[in-house]
C-alpha cells in the first residue's frame, strides 16, 4: 500500500519525493499509527458500548448504528479522520 501512495503522489506531483524508499518507509509508519489509532477507538467504543449493554438492550438501539456513532464522535472529537 505504501509504494501505491508514493507512486501516486510521485505521479500526481504531489510530492517531489527523492529517496522512494524511505518515503515508502514514512508512509507505511504513518498508516501503521493511523491504523493502530482507529484501533484503539474502536476498543474504547467497545468498552462504552459493553458498559451501558443494558441501557442498549432495553431500548432495542441497533447496535452496529451505536458504534458507527460512538466511534465517529469519538474521533471527531481527537480530530482523527476516519
Amino acid at each position: 500500500m505504501a509504494d501505491a501512495v508514493v507512486k501516486r503522489l510521485a505521479a500526481r506531483k504531489l510530492a517531489e519525493i527523492k529517496d522512494e524508499t524511505r518515503a515508502r518507509e514514512v508512509v507505511r509508519h504513518i498508516l501503521s499509527e493511523n491504523l493502530l489509532a482507529e484501533e484503539k477507538i474502536e476498543t474504547e467504543v467497545k468498552a462504552l458500548l459493553l458498559e451501558n449493554a443494558k441501557l442498549i438492550k432495553d431500548s432495542a438501539s441497533d447496535y452496529k448504528r451505536l458504534f458507527t456513532m460512538a466511534k465517529t464522535k469519538l474521533a471527531r472529537e481527537r480530530g482523527f479522520i476516519l
